[in-house]
């Protein structure tokens, strides 16, 4: 997953599967485009002024945890 945030024009975008693939981009508001990749899979959001949507202080620095499952 990766995190993109421009400050200068207050867009952020999530990506939540890197696999390259041709993806269909789905408005689901003036501000929120979702990016549909194969099997209608959500593998990224888009957010124009994103600091009226998100909680940007709450966001960055990203946190995150890998759990190790038993093999």
């Amino acid at each position: 997953m990766n995190i993109i945030y421009n400050d200068r024009t207050d867009f952020l975008y999530i990506r939540l599967d890197d696999r390259r693939q041709e993806i269909i981009n789905e408005r689901v508001s003036d501000d929120i485009v979702l990016d549909i990749g194969k099997d209608e899979r959500v593998i990224g959001i888009e957010i124009l002024n994103a600091s009226r949507h998100v909680s940007l202080e709450r966001l960055f620095p990203v946190r995150y945890e890998v759990s190790k499952m038993a093999v």
